[in-house]
């Protein structure tokens, strides 16, 4: 059988006051604790360093990737991001989750805003029908 998920890029900034390798391995931990980022360098507004973190997986690993994430998550997070699948998938089918990047390193997946790990979810093309939102509620629901 084809992989339902066609790639999963995970992002996420790293501030120089932050433990770059405790917060890769928290976000490996979720999806795949082989995975490898690449980082580079930028200089924030006021000089300092910042680092621009990212993955992106394809194929049957993305769809792997995909299954860790969700069942990390506890299911009052699943039901809270099905409940709002419409904000969270674009004119493209892709689903966006953004998981609060703190929490994470501490042991706990809730969902984010600000300082957060970013996850965009593409889905294979010929699973959707023009039903993507459909789709991703049902694999974060559980059916």
């Amino acid at each position: 059988m084809k992989s339902t998920i066609q790639s999963l890029e995970v992002s996420f900034l790293l501030h120089a006051t932050e433990d770059g390798e405790r917060v890769c391995a928290a976000v490996r931990g979720l999806i795949a604790p082989q995975a490898l980022f690449k980082a580079e360098q930028m200089e924030g507004h006021f000089g300092n360093t910042i680092g621009k973190v990212g993955l992106h997986l394809d194929g049957e690993e993305a769809t792997r990737a995909f299954g860790a994430l969700v069942a990390s998550m506890p299911g009052t997070l699943r039901r809270q991001f099905a409940r709002d699948i419409d904000t969270l998938v674009d004119e493209h089918s892709s689903l966006y989750l953004r998981l609060d990047k703190q929490k994470l390193v501490n042991g706990t997946v809730d969902a984010g805003a600000d300082d957060a790990v970013r996850f965009k979810v593409k889905p294979r093309a010929f699973l959707m029908h023009g039903h993507a939102r459909d789709f991703f509620r049902g694999l974060l629901e559980g059916e």
